[in-house]
Formats: C-alpha cells, structure tokens, sequence
C-alpha cells in the first residue's frame, strides 16, 4: 500500500526539480575515433551521436529514461560560453517552474526554454562557470 502511495505521489509531482541525468558531454580531440573506440572496446552501440543508454523509471515502470553520452570536437561552441571540457544534461521536470525559480535565486538563465519534438531544452550556468543543460522529456 505504501509503495502504491509513493507512485502516486510521485506521478504526481510537478515540483521544479531535477529527476535525473539526462547527458553526459565531453571534449575530443576526434569525437568518431572516440566513439568507435568506446564501441570496439567497451561495446557501446554509437552513431554520430554518442550513444544511448536506456533504463526504466523506478517510479513509473511503464516509462523508459534516457541518457545520452556524446563526445564534441575539441572547442565546439555548444559548451560556449563555458570554458570547461565537459557539459551535463539534467532531467527535469516542470522547465518553466524551475527557469522562474532559477532567475528569482539570480542564476545565469542563458537562453530561452526550446521546445522539440523530444523535449524542452535552456542552458544556465552554475557558480563555477560550468555550462549545464536541463531537459524535460516530452
């Protein structure tokens, strides 16, 4: 009973919030050598994008998660204007409620939340200058 609880909660739950990773993106000297040797050695199943890793939800079995691993050539604009190697994709939930909240703590919002066929994106950075992705599934 108390686990139907906690799934209906949960279901429910529309806090701004992070729920999880959504990406992992790195700096390559050679983003195809480096995904076809993740793939030769380590058999990961890649294409120009990276690759994707799939897992259900613990809270909603029925939905699958996503996590995205991709290398970026060396400099690519897409971390700008991070300096750092390597940019995370967090999943969340409610975008609009977590962008308002973020701009009343006066955290940098970088852009204006992007709508796609597979979700919503807005960058923002942290104190530390580290640019950071947030994703809300569609």
């Amino acid at each position: 009973m108390e686990d139907q609880k906690n799934q209906t909660t949960s279901a429910a739950d529309v806090t701004p919030k992070v729920t999880g990773i959504g990406g992992i993106f790195f700096f390559s000297d050679n983003p195809k050598e480096t995904r076809e040797w993740y793939s030769a050695n380590l058999g990961l199943e890649t294409n120009d994008y990276g690759s994707s890793f799939e897992s259900r939800n613990l809270n909603n079995p029925e939905k699958i998660d996503t996590l995205q691993w991709s290398p970026f050539q060396k400099g690519d604009a897409y971390f700008s204007p991070s300096k750092k190697e390597f940019m995370i994709n967090y999943q969340v939930q409610n975008i609009e409620g977590l962008v308002a909240k973020l701009k009343e703590n006066g955290v940098t919002v970088l852009d204006s939340i992007a709508s796609y066929d597979y979700g919503k994106f807005v960058h923002i950075l942290d104190p530390e200058g580290n640019k950071i992705e947030l994703w809300e599934p569609a």
